[in-house]
């Protein structure tokens, strides 16, 4: 997968914007009616903001619609469509609407937008189905679920996982387990890394709300991962950065790929991330499992202490492999892994090592927000497997230990509060929602989930409705606000992919895609999405941009914001 990056695009781009959404319901078998209507069709929570949006030449501004129930067609409200802060596009706010039910929106004699639900629960079933579309991305087991009346299912796959080179000679090695990595089965240890940060962030958010969704799902997951991630550690502590096959294979089941795979070099970027994950593990199992905590938490110093023995950045020798590299400079991997090993030792060289390295990076975020837009302090407004520094800012601000620099906190806090307040303007201000504005990118979607960790972080530093409601308009966003009026969830909402880059769904006898994957999104233009599956740049499915949708949806259910339920 190449390097992360997103381009900003001027919203005189989208100028051609309702042609390009005609081109769709002509092409794609649904009402054109329903395709100029962008609106989160999996629904609302009662008391939440409620904004729709329709292209500009399918009405005008001051032009009435209505809200009715979707079955019997009665008018519950009516409204002003307005023109949206940049002129580019009509909405339609219908926050008064809140009691529970099903309706569409109406404007004019035709235009009925596709069916949407009010519930305080509206999220709870998406949630439990793109948790569980980590659990089907489980390699070395048999996987099924059953998701509108098909079945999704392979059997045991990678057994033989994984070669790699002793003494000059080919030896096998247990590598077996873990997630596949996205639309092909590879598995690499720099995106497990900020898929598990995710997660486990989600874990430590919402613990409660989750396990009365989904019971002990999550943690079984990230205790699936973090299983095969052990794996990964060599004798010396060093950490393979990936186990793949030398080149990508065919669209067939897993089951049915039998390529020998392969240990790759190590690198200080996958080792540090591994640092990370294990450390913040270690403390989250240590309730529930004290023995694997414990197991968990000496892996990680292990490596740590590896990789305070090469402090320079070894990118690891691919050159065997014409997979995924995920290649990166390994200074946020390293902030990150040193403010997971303080917050579980609390000892002070730790925090001296972290604080030097925040320090560094929040110079750097300084210089860097001088020529580029996304940077506010320390924190940056996008960031993916690339640059994982948020995390490590995040465990330490919300750090309850000793000891900490009140200076460095307290820019780190001005930071933070003012990256969320950048993502709550832009929202405000662009037509559809959008959190990260007219940057687009490889898997930005991905990018707008994972925003709503900085918006939740900031309203646990300083709480503010506008930080969760803007979490919101993220989630409202990739569900059919959006450009083309579409779900970006597979088995999701109205007229969602049917055609992602996913070998399972491309080789297996089902008609529908596998349920709950979050497609990359348009790269490089905002109209640049096709849900084809050959298109892997914007239609392919990724671990760390499910398991950014997996917080983002854990941040709406029941009970964890109810400020805007």
């Amino acid at each position: 997968m190449p390097n992360f990056a997103l381009t900003a695009v001027p919203l005189r781009a989208k100028a051609s914007a309702l042609a390009y959404v005609v081109l769709i319901g002509a092409t794609a078998g649904v009402s054109l009616a329903e395709t100029v209507w962008s609106i989160d069709t999996v629904g609302y929570p009662p008391r939440a903001a409620k904004v729709a949006t329709l292209a500009i030449a399918s009405a005008n501004p001051g032009d009435l619609f209505r809200v009715a129930e979707y079955d019997s067609q009665a008018v519950v409200f009516e409204g002003q469509l307005k023109a949206s802060p940049a002129g580019d596009a009509l909405v339609a706010d219908f926050s008064a609407v809140s009691t529970p039910g099903r309706y569409a929106l109406v404007a004019g004699d035709a235009l009925r937008s596709p069916p949407f639900a009010i519930d305080s629960g509206v999220y709870s079933e998406a949630f439990r189905l793109t948790l569980q579309a980590m659990k089907l991305w489980r390699c070395g087991c048999a996987v099924s679920a059953t998701h509108a009346g098909e079945t999704f299912a392979h059997e045991a796959c990678h057994l033989h996982d994984a070669y790699h080179v002793v003494d000059g000679a080919l030896v096998r090695r247990d590598g077996a387990g873990g997630w596949h990595d996205a639309g092909d089965y590879n598995k690499y240890v720099v995106n497990a890394g900020v898929s598990v940060g995710c997660l486990l962030k989600a874990w430590r958010d919402f613990a409660p709300a989750i396990t009365a969704a989904t019971d002990t799902a999550l943690l079984d997951e990230l205790r699936w991962e973090l299983d095969w991630l052990l794996k990964l550690q060599n004798d010396d502590g060093s950490v393979a950065h990936k186990v793949s096959t030398r080149d990508f294979g065919p669209f067939i089941l897993p089951e049915e790929e039998r390529e020998r795979r392969y240990f790759s070099d190590w690198g200080t970027a996958a080792t540090a991330s591994f640092v990370a994950m294990t450390a913040a593990a270690s403390r989250t199992f240590e309730l529930s499992d004290a023995a694997y905590a414990q197991r968990l938490r000496n892996a990680s110093l292990k490596s740590y202490a590896k990789l305070l023995r090469h402090p320079e950045d070894r990118t690891p020798d691919l050159e065997l492999f014409s997979t995924g590299t995920y290649q990166s400079a390994d200074r946020d991997d390293r902030l990150w892994a040193f403010a997971e090993v303080w917050e579980t030792t609390g000892e002070d060289d730790d925090l001296r090592r972290l604080e030097e390295a925040i320090s560094r990076h929040a110079d750097g975020s300084q210089r860097r927000r001088r020529r580029d837009t996304h940077s506010e302090g320390a924190f940056e407004t996008t960031f993916d497997w690339g640059n994982v520094a948020n995390l490590g800012l995040m465990t330490y601000l919300e750090s309850s230990r000793s000891g900490r620099s009140p200076a460095l906190v307290e820019r780190l806090r001005t930071g933070l509060r003012r990256t969320a307040d950048r993502l709550v303007e832009t929202a405000a201000e662009h037509p559809y929602g959008r959190p990260a504005g007219e940057r687009y990118g490889w898997g930005c979607n991905g990018v707008v989930a994972r925003q709503v960790l900085l918006l939740e972080a900031a309203n646990l530093v300083e709480p503010r409705q506008a930080y969760s409601a803007t979490g919101l308009d993220a989630v409202h966003h990739l569900f059919g606000r959006n450009l083309f009026g579409r779900s970006q969830v597979t088995g999701l909402g109205h007229h969602p992919p049917r055609h992602p880059h996913d070998r399972r769904s491309g080789a297996d006898r089902v008609a529908s895609p596998w349920p709950g994957y979050l497609v990359g999104g348009p790269n490089r233009g905002p109209t640049d999405w096709r849900d084809d599956q050959d298109d892997f740049r914007t239609n392919e499915i990724a671990i760390n941009w499910n398991a950014a949708l997996v917080y983002a949806l854990a941040a709406q259910l029941p009970d964890t914001n109810d400020s805007v339920r």
